[in-house]
């Protein structure tokens, strides 16, 4: 079979008109040939048009009208060479011969294979049907299948080659199906169920269509629901749960999701995942409460492209971010910056859609810092700024009531500005005027306040030309520095009154005279205390010391040195004690003694002979324990516990103690035995 007879497609509306018709004895023929079996590809058949051909070529019949019989009249005349024995003879001989030799001829003359595409089907023979719909279900496509079905179950019943015709179109329409599957399986459900319902529906491969199409259905569906339970997860950024999910595709009974939706799942959570740190760390960033920090973490939401599953998450906290940014400008307000609140609110992005409120913001920000500058003109500036926002706005009500405000404070500031001026000259005279002045501004107006901190200053600024002349001549007083001149720079200096500017200078500097003086006073007693102390009568410093009263310049200073005496005196009285009892002898005598002179303080100048003692008798409670474990070890051992920690034979005991106490608790030894009688435990000292 050639390239040419294998059909690319055939409908009955393309085949052409009975040129290639065979006839009736032919179509017989070929009946007769397939009744035993369908020709495989490339078995020949003779054509229609070899038939007709070789028709023509069998010679014409001499037609003699001589020799014509004449049925109408009854009555025939044989020609005269019909009469001839010797004619007949050879007719015998030959036309036998001719038969067989023709007969032979046409079976080993292989016809040629019908050409499928150009056949007229509605004459077209069940032989012809048969092998063009085997030709194309050889393509194994589905409208090659289909059309192959089509081309031979409508052939009747009763038909020689049913059989067969069922068997192919069974073998076909499951071939169909497994078309259909790998549709399904290449993620093309739509495609799959649409080729499934091509199968003929009185074939009984038809029964497993709907079956097949509800698996598949029911696979799709749970599939697609897992992958919307893991986008859920994902927009609800539950990482771990989504991985779990999608480790569900793995079970589905599809390659298309096993492969192809599980590979995007996965590729989609850990993107999803990447952009769920990024939102996470602008939360942390915008938690700073700094400018630029919130400025980079809504740069981190807006760069959550479109598309990803945290998008809406990172759409909900750029408002949020935004506003955090607004309330940082309005506390840079509140401070009266109104330049870091502007620039503030410059920065905050349109993505965070606060871009109405931001715009009026900076508008009234505005118009405040040039009301802020305390001038006439910079308020008349301020309302004709805020008389431009409109009745619209949110912020329209704010602005009318500034300017509702700023129209009472001109008429503030033209009394504060006269009173400034007048304050500006620095006379007493000059700053009483200003002070009425501004006391022309009654307290229920905004500048109130201003005024009143501006006379308060005014008034400091007239008692401080008042009283300084008292300081003065008190600092010249006390320059003398003797007790009686001292006396007089306080005496001169008491005459500045509480609430007045010059105050706590004058206290300052009383507080500094009266200290000087009780030193001038007191430093005599310190002195011979310590003269005293030198000598050795610690207990007559002690006294003398404390004719400084508590509270005065030098109180502090005897009171450390009194301190320091007490604690010799306690040190020697402790290092005496201690060796009235190490006299005994006994061993808690010499462990008593030992604790005792421990009181001694470090930085006492008896501490080194303290350390010698020390060291002696704990050398003599060791020699004592030793001595005692001759005869007692228990015994001895409680007195080499007596020893305590830091004393020179503190390491020496403790290791002798540990030798004892091995003594008198030996530990087991195991010793093995011959192995035919097994091991046995033998204790030392049984």
């Amino acid at each position: 079979m050639t390239q040419r007879d294998i059909p690319g497609s055939w409908l009955p509306g393309e085949a052409r008109e009975p040129d290639n018709m065979m006839r009736p004895s032919q179509e017989q023929q070929l009946s007769e040939v397939h009744a035993s079996g369908v020709p495989a590809t490339g078995s020949t058949f003779k054509s229609v048009k070899s038939s007709k051909q070789t028709d023509s070529e069998q010679p014409a019949e001499d037609n003699d009208p001589q020799e014509t019989v004449s049925l109408s009249t009854g009555s025939w005349k044989l020609p005269k060479w019909t009469k001839s024995w010797v004619l007949w003879t050879l007719l015998l001989a030959l036309v036998p011969g001719a038969i067989a030799f023709m007969a032979t001829a046409m079976l080993l003359k292989l016809p040629t294979a019908p050409n499928c595409p150009s056949i007229f089907w509605p004459l077209a023979s069940a032989s012809v049907r048969l092998h063009c719909a085997q030709l194309a279900a050889s393509k194994q496509t589905v409208k090659d299948l289909v059309q192959a079905i089509a081309l031979v179950k409508e052939l009747p019943k009763n038909h020689p080659l049913r059989g067969e015709i069922d068997r192919l179109i069974e073998e076909w329409s499951k071939d169909i199906l497994l078309l259909a599957d790998e549709s399904f399986q290449a993620g093309r459900l739509d495609e799959a169920i649409a080729t499934a319902r091509q199968v003929p529906k009185e074939e009984s491969a038809y029964q497993l269509v709907e079956t097949q199409i509800s698996k598949w259905q029911s696979i799709w569906s749970d599939a697609e629901g897992t992958y919307k339970d893991a986008e859920a997860q994902m927009r609800e950024q539950k990482w771990h749960q989504a991985f779990m999910l999608a480790a569900r595709l793995l079970r589905v009974d599809n390659k298309y999701w096993t492969t192809t939706k599980y590979d995007e799942l996965n590729r989609l959570i850990v993107s999803a995942r990447e952009d769920g740190d990024k939102l996470a760390k602008a939360k942390g960033l915008a938690e700073s409460k700094a400018a630029d920090n919130i400025l980079k973490a809504i740069k981190l939401a807006e760069s959550i492209q479109q598309d990803s599953y945290v998008y809406p998450k990172a759409q909900e906290v750029l408002p949020v971010f935004g506003r955090k940014m607004l309330e940082l400008a309005e506390a840079k307000i509140k401070g009266r910056d109104a330049e870091a609140a502007i620039s503030i609110a410059q920065k905050i992005p349109p993505s965070t859609g606060l871009q109405v409120e931001t715009e009026d913001f900076i508008a009234l920000a505005d118009a405040q810092r040039n009301a802020w500058s305390g001038t006439t003109y910079g308020l008349q500036t301020a309302i004709a700024q805020a008389q431009q926002i409109d009745a619209s706005r949110p912020v329209y009500e704010k602005a009318q009531q500034l300017i509702a405000r700023w129209q009472l404070e001109i008429e503030d500031v033209a009394h504060l500005e006269k009173a400034r001026a007048l304050a500006s000259q620095g006379s007493i005279n000059d700053l009483a005027a200003a002070i009425t002045e501004a006391q022309l501004i009654p307290a229920s107006n905004p500048r109130a306040q201003e005024a009143s901190q501006e006379i308060g200053g005014w008034v400091a600024q007239i008692q401080t030309i008042e009283d300084r002349p008292y300081l003065d001549r008190a600092d010249q007083i006390a320059m003398f520095d003797d007790v009686n001149s001292l006396q007089a720079a306080i005496a001169e200096a008491s005459q500045i009154r509480r609430g007045r500017a010059l105050y706590r200078e004058a206290r300052r500097k009383i507080g500094n005279w009266t200290a000087k003086i009780q030193r001038i006073e007191d430093q005599p007693y310190l002195d011979r205390a310590r003269d005293i102390a030198s000598s050795g009568d610690l207990p007559s410093a002690i006294a003398t010391a404390q004719q400084i009263a508590p509270g005065r310049a030098l109180s502090g200073e005897a009171q450390a040195a009194i301190d320091e005496w007490q604690g010799q005196i306690r040190a020697r009285e402790n290092w005496k004690r201690a060796r009235e009892v190490a006299i005994a002898g006994t061993p808690e005598a010499l462990a008593q003694a030992i604790r005792i002179a421990n009181r001694v303080p470090d930085g006492s100048q008896l501490r080194g002979d303290v350390n010698v003692a020390i060291d002696q008798w704990s050398q003599q409670l060791l020699d004592m324990a030793r001595a005692q474990g001759e005869s007692d070890i228990p015994r001895a051992i409680e007195t080499a516990r007596l020893i305590p920690r830091g004393t020179v034979a503190y390491s020496a005991a403790r290791e002798q103690i540990r030798t004892w106490e091995e003594f008198l608790n030996p530990q087991p030894q195991v010793v093995p035995e011959a192995p035919s009688t097994g091991p046995s435990t033998v204790f030392q000292g049984q």
